[in-house]
Parts: structure tokens; C-alpha cells; sequence
């Protein structure tokens, strides 16, 4: 299948949220309605393209996997320039650990890929990759505390928004995320084993 873009933006190699913030640079300067194509390696990029046009008013038009290169398609707004919408219920890193201290009745969401899960995760952290998010809210309870992690905070941003517009009332997205937490740490028995 082929698809006319106007631009490419070359992200091979980035991860989360480096494809996403060199996409936002690249279609500014794109004319409404123009396509652009972003090349990406890393596999979260797919569902984090898809909430990010989504979230910004962009249309996602799809995307074609080549031998391990990912092709993301996504047309520009139309009219205005499109505004990114930011998740409003956020708590750092250090606030959360003080809650998980504490013992509190929370749900700690980890939006990554499971390979990033597996290598490190908060005890007790529910994995469920922004990709399948949708198709696995059944696996949430609508009435639950719940506080989405992933990276850097954008993805578990992309996350927070589509639990709140899905029905759930709490909802916090933690900044910065994983890439700088200092709380306790936990692997999955696959990632031990692969460590040795």
C-alpha cells in the first residue's frame, strides 16, 4: 500500500516522547490537509501517534509496519492550527510514592509497552500498554483511584484522557514518570531471567 505524504520526519532510533515532539515541530509547518509520514522504531510510537493526532484535533490515517520500521500517517487540522490538550490532574513522581507509603487503596496504571514494564516497574503496577487501553477498560473499575504512568508523563498523559472520556472520575497522571523514579522497583520473572 502506498501513501502520498508531503513531508517525512525520520524518528528511527527516538523513544517516547522524542517522535511525538519532533511530529508536533514538523507539521506546524505543514499547510492544513497536508500528510506528513514519521518513521519510527519504537512500538509504543503507534498508539502514542494515534492519541496524540487525536488529542490535538489531527487525523490519524494509520500505520504500515516494514520490516520494523513503522510508518505513523497523520493529516494536518484543518483551519486553526490544532491546540494539544493537556491532562489537568497531575502529581509528581515524589507525591505518589508518599501515597503508595502510605498504604492508600490506589491504582497505579503503567501505560508502557510490556518489554519497559517487565524491565521495571512500580510493585503492584496494573500493565496495560496505551495500545490496548481501549480495547481493556473491563479490566479497570470505573470508581477506582487511579494513577497512570508511563516514561515521561505524555503517553500516561495521551492514557488519562481517554479513561476520563471513557467514565472514570479519578484519574492522575504522574510526572515525570519512570524515567525518573526513585521509588521501589520491580521485574518481571522474564526480565530477571534474561538479566541472568
Amino acid at each position: 500500500m502506498m501513501v502520498k505524504a508531503n513531508v517525512t520526519l525520520d524518528a528511527k532510533g527516538m523513544a517516547c516522547p522524542m517522535p511525538i515532539v519532533k511530529t508536533k515541530k514538523a507539521i506546524s509547518s505543514l499547510e492544513a490537509g497536508e500528510v506528513i509520514e514519521v518513521l519510527a522504531t519504537d512500538k509504543g510510537s503507534k498508539a502514542d501517534m494515534k492519541a496524540w493526532a487525536t488529542s490535538t484535533g489531527h487525523q490519524y490515517l494509520g500505520t504500515i509496519d516494514e520490516n520494523g520500521v513503522l510508518k505513523h500517517y497523520i493529516r494536518k487540522a484543518s483551519g486553526e492550527e490544532a491546540e494539544e490538550k493537556r491532562y489537568p490532574h497531575v502529581i509528581t513522581n515524589e507525591d505518589l510514592s508518599k501515597l503508595l507509603d502510605e498504604k492508600k487503596n490506589i491504582m497505579v496504571l503503567d501505560v508502557r509497552e510490556t518489554a519497559e514494564y517487565a524491565f521495571g516497574h512500580i510493585p503492584k503496577a496494573i500493565s496495560i500498554p496505551l495500545g490496548d487501553l481501549n480495547d481493556r477498560l473491563n479490566e479497570l473499575k470505573q470508581d477506582a483511584e487511579i494513577y497512570v504512568v508511563c516514561r515521561t508523563g505524555n503517553r500516561s498523559d495521551l492514557a488519562a484522557q481517554q479513561l476520563t472520556a471513557a467514565g472514570f472520575n479519578i484519574v492522575t497522571n504522574v510526572v515525570p514518570g519512570m524515567s525518573n523514579w526513585e521509588g521501589p522497583v520491580e521485574k518481571s520473572v522474564e526480565a530477571k531471567f534474561l538479566e541472568g
